[in-house]
């Protein structure tokens, strides 16, 4: 297949809000792929690359926009793949002008359409509204297959090529046959906020509470004497945490894969704050020194297989009893079951004293909705918090002069667009100012006066006392007294907080307020 082809229809995807419409885009595309085209087109359309991050920026995507284009379609989608992958093994003394001639080469066989949209590609900016559950819903499209068996097949893999591949080569018999693989990570399961504790009794009912660690998540997985740590992103990490490894090979289970949080704690077991634990948890090898002054616990809250048994499906309850079942107590992060009210505040004190952001509230009877964001599980804060993605930042004034200090913030739409909520420049500290100062030159892909403009690649987790209804921005509402938390290096840019769930806060907060005023109203005599 031609890359014109494709381009075209990303184009048509971009041009309409119609899902039904993208998905049948989809679809099409992927029918007419040869079978070693399929999996390409889908990680291509999603905005990825086979070969991940290819260490190009802005200005080698620039020079490499200034070659001669083709005046005709010729760059087919395996050619092109071949070029990339050359592209990413390039490393040591001149890598830089290698790429960047090796980028050029590639762009100069290609369309003036072509090289906008592989620009965009390789500097992951690519965001046409073919997001992940679009995408399984046209791979399911193209290979007349039950959209169930597409997603629990992504949700066991992780690998969007693997599952596009086996649905058009093989149908739902193929898909049935990806399983959960030992050292492979899945799709971590995500929690939503709930506005407070009677909030979260009022959704679940009785439900098992969990402190809400202030940590880094991992998924652990042991197979004999191997075992392998994975970030929420699905990244190995196993070599920079030792300690998580050495806890879960002196276990006597052969096989397990367990869901959990690292952090580091101070002497006394209290927690120290979350930078604190990423100067441990994002290197990318082991610091003995380091780790010596900075060791990291593991608190597993979940087992999603253990000794030849697969518990994705199974209850929480049920998971839960594994998991204490194959786990010492003090690797277990701290739980309440069958939480009422006076329990569940009671245990949210004991959290917050501790030290921790708060408590989780599952669904006893749910199974593990890998990559869902659904109601099962809950997070209860003692304020209000989202995670939002930075889209530009305005420079500082006063002392702040030479900083990029106030902050645009967006959450995601279905459509894989960037919503803007609002902005803010509290609870930055010199040391914040300094690191995204830096780390936003670095994503700049524009200037307008004042303001930067960037990549949406950074994710900060955003307090906020209330939201409010706003004309300036385009979902219509606003934030409040909104103030930096801390930055998220660890969730990309699809973990970050959709706008439905912005509403959904803001729903709740209108019911609340109209309970009570009706509450306060004076009764009629």
């Amino acid at each position: 297949m031609l890359l014109a082809d494709l381009v075209a229809a990303s184009s048509a995807i971009a041009a309409t809000r119609s899902r039904s419409a993208k998905v049948a885009t989809i679809g099409d595309l992927l029918r007419r792929c040869e079978p070693v085209e399929v999996g390409l087109a889908a990680l291509w359309l999603s905005g990825e690359t086979a070969q991940g991050r290819l260490g190009i920026g802005p200005a080698q995507a620039k020079a490499a926009l200034a070659s001669p284009a083709s005046p005709a379609p010729r760059l087919k989608l395996l050619e092109l793949d071949r070029r990339l992958a050359e592209l990413s093994t390039v490393a040591g003394g001149g890598s830089k002008a290698r790429r960047t001639e090796l980028l050029g080469a590639a762009f100069a066989e290609a369309t003036e359409e072509e090289q906008q949209f592989l620009a965009r590609l390789v500097l992951g900016e690519l965001r046409q509204g073919a997001l992940t559950g679009l995408l399984l819903e046209g791979i399911a499209r193209a290979a007349d297959v039950p959209i169930a068996s597409v997603r629990r097949a992504q949700m066991l893999s992780a690998d969007l090529r693997l599952v596009a591949e086996t649905a058009l080569r093989d149908g739902a018999a193929g898909l049935a046959g990806i399983g959960l693989r030992l050292l492979h990570p899945i799709e971590p399961m995500l929690a939503q906020p709930a506005d407070d504790i009677d909030d979260a009794l009022a959704r679940i009912g009785r439900p098992i509470l969990d402190y809400k660690l202030d940590g880094a998540r991992v998924q652990v997985h042991r197979q004999g004497d191997a075992v392998r740590v994975f970030s929420r992103q699905g990244n190995d990490v196993t070599v920079a945490v030792p300690e998580v490894v050495a806890a879960v090979a002196a276990l006597p289970a052969r096989e397990l894969i367990i869901d959990g949080e690292t952090l580091a704690l101070s002497n006394d077991g209290r927690p120290l704050p979350f930078q604190t634990t990423m100067r441990r948890f994002g290197r990318h090898s082991d610091d003995p020194a380091l780790r010596a002054r900075l060791p990291l616990k593991l608190f597993a809250f979940d087992c999603l297989h253990r000794d030849g048994e697969t518990l994705i499906d199974a209850s929480t309850l049920e998971r839960h009893a594994a998991l204490a079942d194959a786990l010492p107590p003090h690797l277990i992060i701290p739980r309440q079951s069958g939480a009422d009210p006076d329990t569940a505040a009671a245990f949210l004190a004991e959290a917050l004293a501790l030290g921790h952001e708060g408590i989780m509230a599952k669904d006893p009877a749910a199974p593990y909705a890998a990559g869902g964001r659904g109601g099962h599980w809950l997070k209860v804060k003692q304020i209000h918090t989202l995670d939002l993605v930075v889209l530009a930042a305005e420079w500082g004034s006063g002392r702040r002069r030479g900083w990029l200090s106030n902050l645009h913030l967006g959450a995601r739409d279905d459509d894989g667009r960037l919503l803007m909520l609002g902005k803010t420049f509290k609870g930055l500290t010199d040391a914040m100012l300094t690191w995204q100062t830096e780390r936003l030159l670095a994503l700049e892909v524009a200037r307008d006066g004042n303001i930067v403009h960037v990549r949406p690649e950074l994710v900060v987790e955003i307090a906020f006392n209330e939201l409010q209804r706003s004309r300036q921005y385009p979902a219509g509402l606003a934030l409040r007294f909104a103030r930096v938390k801390r930055y998220r290096p660890d969730k990309p840019t699809a973990d970050a907080d959709h706008i439905d769930q912005v509403r959904a806060i803001f729903q709740r907060q209108l019911a609340y307020r109209e309970r009570a005023g009706a509450a306060s109203a004076p009764s009629a005599s």
